[in-house]
């Protein structure tokens, strides 16, 4: 067997077990009111922080333990010509899953959902999704269409948002306070459509939005029913922030990147919450 035929095979298994995952309802993840949970900000293809998240959450000692990720793929190369390897984490994620089926989750993002409808970023001059299927067609040469397919396949099958006894809700951004009117917060209780995750439909307005405010931020809790907000997508340079005492942001991909972990069945304001966050580069 070619390495791109198995390597697609283990995106289409874990394509399955996420679509096929228990905690999964509509496109939301529901997590159980015991155990712990790991949220990881965006990665954005680094390696080093990947490998601490595996390390700190040791899934293999600690079955009740949960890690949500989000954001894999496109990292930054450091060479203006170097390409996009990131694919090369989001097939480790994958394996990840295959592993620990019931304990390790993923979560839409922009970049990825950019990458599955084929919308085209520009980032510090590069346009970020030909520099990533570059880098697939490295790797695997005229066998690249078979493992992107997969890969796409993949993230298609990722959750919206997720949800836990303790009234936080995590998803990967929140829309942005003009297009609230657009945004219909049922999708999180469906399977999207590639409607909603098209330019405009509410997955997309969901993994894009940016500088929510107080009011919104009043009103999406009001909305989703929870007190608690946690979220990536917004670049945070010591990696973490609280916005308007609601919000929690995190960034996983730097030196500087950090991550949370809290009980699931614990109740928490968001002081508390803080003191949860612990940064990435503690860890071995």
């Amino acid at each position: 067997m070619s390495k791109a035929l198995e390597d697609a095979n283990i995106y289409r298994q874990a394509a399955e077990l996420n679509r096929d995952d228990p905690l999964v309802s509509g496109s939301t993840l529901v997590f159980p009111d015991y155990g712990q949970l790991v949220a990881v900000g965006d990665l954005h293809g680094h390696r080093r922080n990947f490998e601490r998240i595996v390390n700190f959450s040791s899934l293999d000692c600690a079955p009740v333990r949960h890690v949500l990720l989000q954001e894999i793929i496109h990292e930054e190369p450091v060479g203006l010509h170097d390409l996009d390897m990131s694919h090369e984490l989001l097939l480790e994620a994958a394996k990840w899953k295959i592993e620990y089926p019931d304990q390790v989750h993923f979560m839409q993002s922009n970049h990825e959902l950019a990458q599955l409808t084929g919308q085209e970023i520009s980032k510090c001059g590069r346009m970020v999704i030909q520099c990533f299927l570059q880098g697939i067609e490295k790797t695997y040469g005229d066998e690249s269409g078979l493992v992107v397919e997969a890969m796409l396949d993949f993230i298609r099958s990722y959750a919206l948002a997720a949800k836990t006894p303790n009234r936080i809700m995590l998803s990967h951004s929140l829309p942005s306070p003009g297009l609230m009117s657009l945004f219909d917060p049922t999708v999180i209780e469906r399977i999207p459509t590639m409607a909603d995750f098209s330019d405009g439909g509410s997955a997309y307005l969901l993994v894009w939005g940016r500088h929510q405010n107080n009011e919104q931020l009043d009103e999406l809790a009001r909305m989703f029913d929870v007190d608690i907000f946690i979220c990536g997508h917004q670049p945070q340079e010591f990696g973490y922030d609280i916005v308007h005492g609601r919000q929690l942001i995190l960034a996983s991909d730097h030196n500087h990147g950090a991550f949370l972990t809290f009980d699931l069945k614990k109740s928490y304001d968001m002081d508390i919450l803080e003191n949860n966050v612990r940064p990435l580069a503690s860890i071995a």
